[in-house]
């Protein structure tokens, strides 16, 4: 059940929060030893939140918007009294005395916290492997990575481990793994959710909703957008409600499609399964779709910079004493600021101009940009970057540029939106690659919310992996009664050994990207 009904479920005492909370957890402790999507539970908390939660159903108090429905928080964010590792042994134990702005907000709003999602140490990379966390799983084929470095929020959701969670993009991290995972994410613009604390290279992370449904990521953004005061570049208040923005149509629009934007390299079967998606913009939704790239040059160098600096900054004093429990990679990434002068960064930043420039002019002929979001499926789980990929001899960078539709929007702050879609010949209808769509401007994502609202409706429905027989009954309120009584029942079914419902490839995701 998505989350928009839960919450609906929920005021009307169709749902009990208590019995959901159950359910969730009993769902969790069967699933998650198999994905290891979870880092750190927060049973005691959640379950001490939701009798809270339905006592103030029952005497009518105001709830919030996301009142006893629950949420997991990526592993960077901070969370008042709740272990938050960063996937590293540099973090293990340390309990922040104070929350994230996102976190702040969504506890406000009556959301209860289940549990800390996976990241990759410190989330430098496009999958969800740490050192100190093991390897996060795709649920759809437990030997194909998850994605990252919101690895484990993205599996959790396509799992059912709850309905929504928060993760943050520095490059890619909220798209990849709605990619590979078969969900929907969204990277808002830059500054429209407030980020603390900040990174070196400020401008580059973004935090939003990962979801089952399209809807849901805008009831959750309509709860964490807005400022903060310990974000100086966190926007002001916006009036845009996100949910009332999915509804309507987006006929007439200018789209443009870029299979791959002038530069990349794109595995056929992404290209095919993309390239039908950007069609029904103009078959089903009356926009006027063109072929068109928007003119710029790889910027992989760049972000190289940019990347390198934001670790090294921030890390580089560890390694005398943790250098040799790192991440390897990591630990690459960081000594890479030896290899730059004082001009590199200062050339990194002009080089941003130029690059938010040419996309501003491609902007004033188009409304949205549709892209692939990524050029391959999900890959081995083992892997940092896909077999065939290889690091380019002198790189900056310790991985290989397998990446390219998704770091250039950092970089200019632009909101985009991964959407999933279905190949209707994939055997039983299981859902195969869809794609991503971009905005044009910075400001308000609710033009991207009502696209993606409306490919999802053209081309897909909600699903995810077979992981049970069969679905939760939540039992209604019973004030006579104790509430804590379990009364959803499941039936998790293990198939020759996966959690899987498979494409007739039998890989994950190719996703478009809004």
């Amino acid at each position: 059940m998505p989350a928009t009904a839960l919450s609906a479920a929920i005021r009307a005492k169709r749902v009990s929060p208590v019995e959901l909370v159950n359910a969730v957890y009993a769902r969790l402790h069967q699933i998650n030893p198999r994905i290891n999507a979870f880092c750190t539970l927060t049973e005691e908390q959640a379950h001490r939140a939701a009798k809270e939660a339905e006592a103030a159903v029952m005497r009518g108090d105001r709830l919030g918007a996301l009142h006893g429905v629950p949420v997991s928080i990526k592993d960077l964010f901070l969370t008042r009294a709740v272990r938050t590792m960063y996937g590293s042994r540099i973090r293990e134990n340390y309990i922040p005395e104070e929350d994230a702005p996102a976190v702040a907000k969504l506890l406000a709003a009556g959301a209860i916290l289940i549990g800390k999602t996976t990241t990759p140490e410190f989330g430098f990379k496009g999958v969800t492997d740490s050192p100190l966390t093991g390897i996060t799983r795709n649920p759809w084929d437990l030997s194909k990575t998850s994605g990252g470095s919101s690895g484990g929020a993205g599996a959790a959701v396509a799992a059912g481990l709850g309905p929504i969670a928060i993760g943050s993009d520095g490059g890619g991290s909220i798209r990849i793994p709605a990619s590979f995972n078969g969900i929907f994410g969204l990277k808002p613009s830059l500054g429209r959710v407030a980020n603390y604390p900040s990174s070196p290279v400020p401008f580059l992370v973004h935090a939003g909703p990962l979801t089952r449904t399209v809807h849901d990521a805008a009831l959750l953004l309509n709860v964490i957008a807005g400022p903060d005061e310990r974000d100086l570049l966190s926007l002001p208040a916006d009036a845009t409600d996100y949910l009332a923005a999915c509804e309507g149509g987006v006929r007439g629009l200018r789209v443009a499609w870029s299979p791959t934007l002038g530069y990349a390299k794109v595995d056929p079967e992404v290209a095919s399964v993309t390239e039908a998606a950007a069609k029904v913009f103009e078959s089903s939704l009356g926009c006027k779709v063109e072929a068109a790239d928007p003119g710029i040059e790889s910027p992989w160098s760049m972000f190289s910079v940019l990347w390198t600096m934001s670790y090294a900054l921030q890390l580089r004093t560890f390694l005398p004493e943790w250098e040799n429990r790192m991440d390897l990679d990591l630990v690459t990434l960081i000594k890479g600021i030896e290899r730059l002068g004082p001009t590199d960064y200062g050339e990194a930043f002009a080089k941003r101009a130029v690059l938010w420039d040419t996309t501003r002019k491609f902007f004033d002929r188009f409304d949205l940009l549709l892209t692939p979001t990524s050029p391959v499926p999900a890959f081995a789980a083992s892997r940092s970057s896909p077999e065939g990929i290889p690091v380019v001899p002198g790189a900056l960078l310790p991985f290989p540029d397998w990446i390219p539709f998704t770091y250039p929007w950092n970089i200019t702050g632009q909101r985009f939106g991964t959407v999933r879609v279905y190949s209707r010949a994939a055997a039983g209808g299981a859902p195969d690659r869809g794609p991503a769509l971009r905005g044009g401007d910075r400001s308000s994502s609710g033009g991207c919310f009502r696209a993606s609202a409306a490919v999802g409706r053209q081309t897909a429905t909600a699903v995810g992996p077979r992981l049970n027989d069969g679905r939760f009954r939540l039992g209604r309120f019973s004030p006579e009664k104790d509430n804590s009584r379990k009364v959803a029942e499941e039936r998790v079914e293990i198939v020759r050994n996966h959690l899987v419902a498979r494409s007739a490839h039998g890989d994950a995701f190719r996703s478009v990207t809004l």
